[in-house]
Protein backbone atom coordinates (compact mmCIF):
# COMPACT_ATOMS: atom_id res chain seq x y z
CA UNK A 1 0.00 0.00 0.00
CA UNK A 2 1.68 3.19 -1.17
CA UNK A 3 1.25 6.92 -1.74
CA UNK A 4 3.23 9.43 -3.80
CA UNK A 5 5.46 11.56 -1.57
CA UNK A 6 8.81 13.31 -1.29
CA UNK A 7 11.83 11.45 0.05
CA UNK A 8 14.16 13.91 1.79
CA UNK A 9 17.97 13.53 1.82
CA UNK A 10 17.91 12.42 5.48
CA UNK A 11 15.43 9.64 4.70
CA UNK A 12 12.33 11.32 6.12
CA UNK A 13 9.16 11.60 4.06
CA UNK A 14 7.09 14.64 3.16
CA UNK A 15 3.66 14.81 1.55
CA UNK A 16 3.93 18.51 0.68
CA UNK A 17 6.84 20.58 -0.64
CA UNK A 18 6.20 23.94 0.99
CA UNK A 19 8.48 26.94 1.29
CA UNK A 20 7.60 28.18 4.78
CA UNK A 21 7.98 31.75 6.07
CA UNK A 22 8.40 31.81 9.86
CA UNK A 23 8.41 34.95 12.04
CA UNK A 24 10.47 34.43 15.17
CA UNK A 25 8.44 37.07 17.02
CA UNK A 26 4.99 38.64 16.82
CA UNK A 27 6.60 41.89 15.62
CA UNK A 28 7.66 40.16 12.39
CA UNK A 29 4.24 38.72 11.52
CA UNK A 30 3.33 41.40 9.00
CA UNK A 31 6.58 41.06 7.06
CA UNK A 32 6.33 37.24 7.03
CA UNK A 33 2.79 37.49 5.70
CA UNK A 34 3.83 40.07 3.10
CA UNK A 35 6.61 37.84 1.79
CA UNK A 36 4.36 34.82 1.43
CA UNK A 37 1.48 36.70 -0.15
CA UNK A 38 3.79 37.92 -2.90
CA UNK A 39 5.25 34.51 -3.76
CA UNK A 40 3.02 31.69 -4.98
CA UNK A 41 4.13 28.35 -3.59
CA UNK A 42 4.91 29.64 -0.11
CA UNK A 43 3.00 29.41 3.17
CA UNK A 44 3.47 31.32 6.39
CA UNK A 45 2.61 31.20 10.08
CA UNK A 46 1.69 33.99 12.49
CA UNK A 47 1.84 33.89 16.28
CA UNK A 48 1.81 36.18 19.29
CA UNK A 49 5.01 34.89 20.90
CA UNK A 50 8.77 35.28 20.66
CA UNK A 51 9.58 38.02 23.15
CA UNK A 52 9.57 38.46 26.95
CA UNK A 53 8.92 34.77 27.48
CA UNK A 54 10.85 32.88 30.13
CA UNK A 55 12.16 29.38 30.75
CA UNK A 56 10.06 26.49 29.54
CA UNK A 57 7.62 28.82 27.80
CA UNK A 58 10.35 30.36 25.64
CA UNK A 59 11.83 26.92 25.02
CA UNK A 60 8.49 25.57 23.82
CA UNK A 61 7.92 28.47 21.42
CA UNK A 62 11.38 28.04 19.93
CA UNK A 63 10.92 24.28 19.68
CA UNK A 64 7.58 24.54 17.86
CA UNK A 65 8.95 27.11 15.39
CA UNK A 66 12.03 25.00 14.67
CA UNK A 67 9.93 21.84 14.39
CA UNK A 68 7.77 23.43 11.71
CA UNK A 69 10.88 24.52 9.83
CA UNK A 70 12.43 21.05 9.98
CA UNK A 71 9.18 19.25 9.15
CA UNK A 72 9.53 16.99 6.09
CA UNK A 73 6.49 18.65 4.49
CA UNK A 74 8.69 21.76 4.18
CA UNK A 75 11.28 22.12 1.40
CA UNK A 76 12.86 25.38 2.56
CA UNK A 77 12.43 28.15 5.13
CA UNK A 78 12.57 31.94 5.33
CA UNK A 79 13.01 33.00 8.98
CA UNK A 80 12.02 36.60 9.71
CA UNK A 81 13.00 38.47 12.88
CA UNK A 82 12.74 42.03 14.09
CA UNK A 83 16.24 42.06 15.55
CA UNK A 84 15.82 42.65 19.28
CA UNK A 85 13.51 39.80 20.37
CA UNK A 86 14.07 37.17 23.05
CA UNK A 87 13.72 34.25 20.63
CA UNK A 88 16.16 35.36 17.97
CA UNK A 89 15.55 34.58 14.33
CA UNK A 90 19.28 33.79 14.03
CA UNK A 91 18.91 31.00 16.58
CA UNK A 92 15.79 29.57 14.92
CA UNK A 93 17.52 29.53 11.55
CA UNK A 94 20.68 27.97 13.01
CA UNK A 95 18.70 25.22 14.73
CA UNK A 96 16.87 24.35 11.50
CA UNK A 97 20.16 24.25 9.58
CA UNK A 98 21.74 22.03 12.24
CA UNK A 99 18.91 19.50 12.20
CA UNK A 100 18.43 19.60 8.41
CA UNK A 101 21.72 20.64 6.77
CA UNK A 102 20.29 19.81 3.34
CA UNK A 103 17.40 22.27 3.69
CA UNK A 104 17.71 25.83 2.29
CA UNK A 105 17.21 28.42 5.06
CA UNK A 106 17.28 32.19 4.53
CA UNK A 107 17.39 34.76 7.33
CA UNK A 108 15.75 38.21 7.18
CA UNK A 109 16.25 40.69 10.04
CA UNK A 110 13.95 43.70 9.68
CA UNK A 111 16.19 46.12 11.59
CA UNK A 112 19.27 45.05 9.62
CA UNK A 113 17.48 45.37 6.28
CA UNK A 114 16.41 48.92 7.10
CA UNK A 115 12.72 48.44 7.74
CA UNK A 116 9.73 46.36 6.77
CA UNK A 117 9.58 47.34 3.08
CA UNK A 118 13.20 46.39 2.41
CA UNK A 119 12.93 43.28 4.58
CA UNK A 120 9.87 42.12 2.65
CA UNK A 121 11.68 42.66 -0.65
CA UNK A 122 14.70 40.65 0.55
CA UNK A 123 12.45 37.81 1.70
CA UNK A 124 10.51 37.80 -1.57
CA UNK A 125 13.73 37.43 -3.57
CA UNK A 126 14.87 34.48 -1.46
CA UNK A 127 11.44 32.85 -1.45
CA UNK A 128 11.12 33.01 -5.24
CA UNK A 129 14.46 31.26 -5.64
CA UNK A 130 13.45 28.52 -3.17
CA UNK A 131 10.09 27.92 -4.85
CA UNK A 132 11.87 27.52 -8.16
CA UNK A 133 14.17 24.90 -6.65
CA UNK A 134 11.30 23.11 -4.92
CA UNK A 135 9.30 22.89 -8.12
CA UNK A 136 11.97 20.65 -9.62
CA UNK A 137 11.38 17.83 -7.13
CA UNK A 138 9.25 14.87 -8.13
CA UNK A 139 7.05 12.61 -6.03
CA UNK A 140 7.89 8.93 -5.71
CA UNK A 141 6.09 5.84 -4.38
CA UNK A 142 6.39 5.55 -0.59
CA UNK A 143 4.98 2.92 1.75
CA UNK A 144 1.88 4.01 3.68
CA UNK A 145 3.58 2.78 6.84
CA UNK A 146 5.71 5.92 6.87
CA UNK A 147 2.70 8.20 7.38
CA UNK A 148 1.97 9.86 10.72
CA UNK A 149 -1.70 10.83 11.16
CA UNK A 150 -3.01 13.38 13.63
CA UNK A 151 -6.63 12.94 14.76
CA UNK A 152 -8.86 15.78 15.91
CA UNK A 153 -12.51 16.33 16.74
CA UNK A 154 -13.90 19.82 17.17
CA UNK A 155 -17.37 21.22 17.38
CA UNK A 156 -18.63 17.80 18.44
CA UNK A 157 -22.29 16.80 18.53
CA UNK A 158 -24.41 13.81 19.57
CA UNK A 159 -23.43 11.98 16.36
CA UNK A 160 -19.65 12.39 16.75
CA UNK A 161 -19.36 9.16 18.73
CA UNK A 162 -21.74 7.35 16.36
CA UNK A 163 -20.49 8.19 12.87
CA UNK A 164 -17.36 10.25 12.17
CA UNK A 165 -15.20 9.31 15.16
CA UNK A 166 -15.72 5.53 14.93
CA UNK A 167 -15.16 5.73 11.16
CA UNK A 168 -11.92 7.61 11.73
CA UNK A 169 -11.03 4.87 14.22
CA UNK A 170 -11.37 2.33 11.40
CA UNK A 171 -9.05 4.42 9.21
CA UNK A 172 -6.62 4.74 12.14
CA UNK A 173 -6.52 0.96 12.54
CA UNK A 174 -5.94 0.55 8.80
CA UNK A 175 -2.97 2.91 8.90
CA UNK A 176 -1.48 1.15 11.93
CA UNK A 177 -1.98 -2.22 10.26
CA UNK A 178 0.00 -0.82 7.31
CA UNK A 179 2.85 0.08 9.68
CA UNK A 180 1.98 3.73 10.27
CA UNK A 181 1.42 5.96 13.29
CA UNK A 182 -1.71 7.59 14.69
CA UNK A 183 -1.83 10.39 17.27
CA UNK A 184 -4.64 10.68 19.79
CA UNK A 185 -4.58 14.06 21.56
CA UNK A 186 -6.98 16.50 23.27
CA UNK A 187 -6.32 15.44 26.87
CA UNK A 188 -9.29 17.43 28.19
CA UNK A 189 -11.49 15.36 25.89
CA UNK A 190 -10.24 12.05 27.25
CA UNK A 191 -11.22 12.87 30.85
CA UNK A 192 -13.66 10.25 32.05
CA UNK A 193 -12.51 7.73 29.46
CA UNK A 194 -8.84 7.53 30.43
CA UNK A 195 -9.31 4.10 31.97
CA UNK A 196 -10.42 2.74 28.59
CA UNK A 197 -7.33 4.13 26.85
CA UNK A 198 -5.02 3.00 29.66
CA UNK A 199 -6.42 -0.54 29.37
CA UNK A 200 -4.95 -0.65 25.87
CA UNK A 201 -1.44 0.38 27.00
CA UNK A 202 1.41 -1.91 26.00
CA UNK A 203 2.79 -1.91 29.55
CA UNK A 204 2.22 -0.56 33.06
CA UNK A 205 4.52 2.43 32.48
CA UNK A 206 2.43 3.68 29.56
CA UNK A 207 -0.80 2.98 31.46
CA UNK A 208 0.50 5.03 34.42
CA UNK A 209 1.29 7.93 32.12
CA UNK A 210 -2.34 7.98 30.96
CA UNK A 211 -3.50 8.73 34.47
CA UNK A 212 -0.65 11.16 35.14
CA UNK A 213 -1.51 13.47 32.25
CA UNK A 214 -5.21 13.44 33.17
CA UNK A 215 -4.38 14.22 36.81
CA UNK A 216 -2.08 17.05 35.72
CA UNK A 217 -4.75 18.51 33.46
CA UNK A 218 -7.36 18.46 36.21
CA UNK A 219 -4.89 19.90 38.73
CA UNK A 220 -4.20 22.88 36.44
CA UNK A 221 -7.90 23.75 36.40
CA UNK A 222 -8.22 23.23 40.14
CA UNK A 223 -5.18 25.43 40.74
CA UNK A 224 -6.86 28.24 38.84
CA UNK A 225 -9.92 27.89 41.05
CA UNK A 226 -12.20 27.16 38.11
CA UNK A 227 -14.53 24.35 37.09
CA UNK A 228 -13.25 22.69 33.92
CA UNK A 229 -16.85 22.16 32.86
CA UNK A 230 -16.97 25.89 32.06
CA UNK A 231 -14.87 25.17 28.98
CA UNK A 232 -15.62 21.52 28.21
CA UNK A 233 -18.04 20.67 26.78
CA UNK A 234 -18.33 23.98 24.94
CA UNK A 235 -21.67 25.76 24.47
CA UNK A 236 -21.74 24.47 20.88
CA UNK A 237 -21.14 20.89 22.06
CA UNK A 238 -24.05 21.21 24.47
CA UNK A 239 -26.32 22.64 21.77
CA UNK A 240 -25.27 19.70 19.61
CA UNK A 241 -26.56 17.23 22.20
CA UNK A 242 -23.61 16.45 24.48
CA UNK A 243 -24.40 16.54 28.19
CA UNK A 244 -20.99 16.17 29.88
CA UNK A 245 -17.25 15.97 29.37
CA UNK A 246 -17.45 12.22 30.01
CA UNK A 247 -19.96 11.79 27.20
CA UNK A 248 -17.79 13.84 24.88
CA UNK A 249 -14.70 11.83 25.86
CA UNK A 250 -16.39 8.49 25.22
CA UNK A 251 -17.07 9.62 21.68
CA UNK A 252 -13.68 11.29 21.25
CA UNK A 253 -11.57 8.21 21.93
CA UNK A 254 -13.25 6.28 19.10
CA UNK A 255 -10.92 8.21 16.75
CA UNK A 256 -8.04 6.12 18.09
CA UNK A 257 -9.45 2.85 16.79
CA UNK A 258 -8.71 -0.37 18.65
CA UNK A 259 -4.94 -0.86 18.55
CA UNK A 260 -2.59 -0.97 21.58
CA UNK A 261 -1.36 2.33 23.00
CA UNK A 262 2.39 2.44 22.47
CA UNK A 263 3.38 5.71 24.17
CA UNK A 264 2.23 8.91 25.91
CA UNK A 265 4.28 11.98 24.99
CA UNK A 266 4.39 15.67 25.84
CA UNK A 267 2.99 18.51 23.74
CA UNK A 268 4.87 18.92 20.42
CA UNK A 269 7.38 16.21 21.39
CA UNK A 270 8.97 14.25 18.53
CA UNK A 271 6.89 11.21 17.54
CA UNK A 272 9.31 8.29 17.58
CA UNK A 273 7.16 5.17 17.96
CA UNK A 274 4.96 3.38 15.47
CA UNK A 275 1.35 2.57 16.21
CA UNK A 276 -1.02 4.49 18.47
CA UNK A 277 0.48 7.36 20.50
CA UNK A 278 -1.23 9.80 22.89
CA UNK A 279 0.13 13.35 22.79
CA UNK A 280 -0.78 15.48 25.82
CA UNK A 281 -2.34 18.56 24.22
CA UNK A 282 -5.04 21.04 25.16
CA UNK A 283 -8.50 20.57 23.71
CA UNK A 284 -8.21 23.88 21.84
CA UNK A 285 -8.23 22.82 18.20
CA UNK A 286 -5.49 25.06 16.79
CA UNK A 287 -3.07 24.54 19.68
CA UNK A 288 -3.63 20.81 19.37
CA UNK A 289 -3.05 20.65 15.61
CA UNK A 290 0.05 22.83 15.92
CA UNK A 291 1.47 20.50 18.58
CA UNK A 292 0.76 17.35 16.59
CA UNK A 293 2.35 18.80 13.44
CA UNK A 294 5.37 19.98 15.44
CA UNK A 295 5.72 16.40 16.64
CA UNK A 296 5.85 15.17 13.04
CA UNK A 297 2.28 14.50 11.82
CA UNK A 298 2.08 14.61 8.04
CA UNK A 299 -1.67 15.18 7.87
CA UNK A 300 -4.69 15.59 10.13
CA UNK A 301 -8.21 14.15 9.93
CA UNK A 302 -10.61 16.46 11.77
CA UNK A 303 -14.14 15.26 12.56
CA UNK A 304 -16.84 17.79 13.32
CA UNK A 305 -20.52 17.81 14.22
CA UNK A 306 -21.02 21.56 14.44
CA UNK A 307 -18.74 22.65 11.60
CA UNK A 308 -15.16 23.86 11.47
CA UNK A 309 -12.96 25.54 8.89
CA UNK A 310 -9.40 25.62 10.28
CA UNK A 311 -6.27 24.03 8.87
CA UNK A 312 -2.53 23.79 9.42
CA UNK A 313 -0.18 25.87 7.25
CA UNK A 314 1.97 22.85 6.38
CA UNK A 315 -0.09 19.69 7.05
CA UNK A 316 -3.26 18.95 5.03
CA UNK A 317 -6.34 18.88 7.27
CA UNK A 318 -9.19 16.65 6.06
CA UNK A 319 -12.63 17.49 7.53
CA UNK A 320 -15.27 14.83 8.15
CA UNK A 321 -18.89 15.76 8.97
CA UNK A 322 -20.86 13.68 11.45
CA UNK A 323 -24.16 14.31 9.64
CA UNK A 324 -25.17 14.74 6.01
CA UNK A 325 -27.04 18.05 6.58
CA UNK A 326 -23.83 19.55 8.05
CA UNK A 327 -21.79 18.20 5.12
CA UNK A 328 -24.07 20.01 2.66
CA UNK A 329 -24.37 23.15 4.78
CA UNK A 330 -20.58 23.63 5.10
CA UNK A 331 -19.52 21.91 1.89
CA UNK A 332 -16.97 24.64 1.15
CA UNK A 333 -15.01 23.49 4.20
CA UNK A 334 -15.81 19.82 4.77
CA UNK A 335 -14.25 17.09 2.66
CA UNK A 336 -16.15 13.92 3.61
CA UNK A 337 -19.62 12.94 4.84
CA UNK A 338 -19.88 10.35 7.62
CA UNK A 339 -23.59 11.07 8.08
CA UNK A 340 -24.33 8.09 5.85
CA UNK A 341 -23.72 5.96 8.95
CA UNK A 342 -26.57 7.76 10.73
CA UNK A 343 -28.94 7.32 7.77
CA UNK A 344 -27.98 3.66 7.34
CA UNK A 345 -26.61 4.08 3.81
CA UNK A 346 -23.13 2.92 4.88
CA UNK A 347 -21.54 1.11 7.78
CA UNK A 348 -18.87 2.60 10.02
CA UNK A 349 -16.35 0.35 8.28
CA UNK A 350 -17.46 1.62 4.85
CA UNK A 351 -16.87 5.25 5.84
CA UNK A 352 -13.61 4.33 7.54
CA UNK A 353 -12.34 2.86 4.30
CA UNK A 354 -13.38 6.03 2.44
CA UNK A 355 -11.47 8.15 4.97
CA UNK A 356 -8.38 5.99 4.58
CA UNK A 357 -8.54 6.18 0.78
CA UNK A 358 -8.84 9.97 0.97
CA UNK A 359 -5.87 10.11 3.35
CA UNK A 360 -3.70 8.34 0.76
CA UNK A 361 -5.02 10.57 -2.03
CA UNK A 362 -4.26 13.72 -0.02
CA UNK A 363 -0.84 12.35 0.92
CA UNK A 364 -0.23 11.91 -2.81
CA UNK A 365 -1.06 15.55 -3.60
CA UNK A 366 -4.83 15.95 -3.64
CA UNK A 367 -5.68 19.23 -1.89
CA UNK A 368 -7.90 19.19 1.19
CA UNK A 369 -10.48 21.97 1.24
CA UNK A 370 -8.66 23.81 4.03
CA UNK A 371 -5.67 24.03 1.68
CA UNK A 372 -7.65 25.31 -1.30
CA UNK A 373 -9.12 28.03 0.94
CA UNK A 374 -5.69 28.96 2.32
CA UNK A 375 -6.26 28.29 6.02
CA UNK A 376 -2.99 28.51 7.96
CA UNK A 377 -4.08 28.45 11.60
CA UNK A 378 -1.23 28.28 14.10
CA UNK A 379 -1.18 28.58 17.89
CA UNK A 380 1.42 27.49 20.43
CA UNK A 381 0.34 26.26 23.85
CA UNK A 382 1.37 28.67 26.63
CA UNK A 383 2.95 27.43 29.85
CA UNK A 384 3.59 30.63 31.78
CA UNK A 385 2.94 34.38 31.70
CA UNK A 386 4.58 36.93 29.40
CA UNK A 387 6.96 39.05 31.49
Amino acid sequence: MKFQGYRRPDGTVGIRNHVLVIPSVVCANRVARGISQQVSGTVWVEHQHGCTQLGADADLTAHVLVAHGTHPNVYGVIVVGLGCETIRAQDIAAAIRKQCPYKPVHLVIIQDEGGSVKATAAGVTAARAMVGEASGLAREPIDAGELILGTECGGSDACSGISANPALGVASDMLIDAGGTVILAETTEIIGAEHLVAARAVDDKVAKRCYEVIDRCEALATGMGVDMRGGQPTPGNIEGGLSSIEEKSLGCIYKAGSKPLQDVIEYAAPITKKGLVWMDTPGQDIEQITGMVAGGCHLVVFTTGRGTCCGSPIAPTIKVATTTPLFHKMNDNIDLDAGTVVTGEETVADVGRRIFADMLAVASGKLAKAETLGFNDFAINRIGPTM
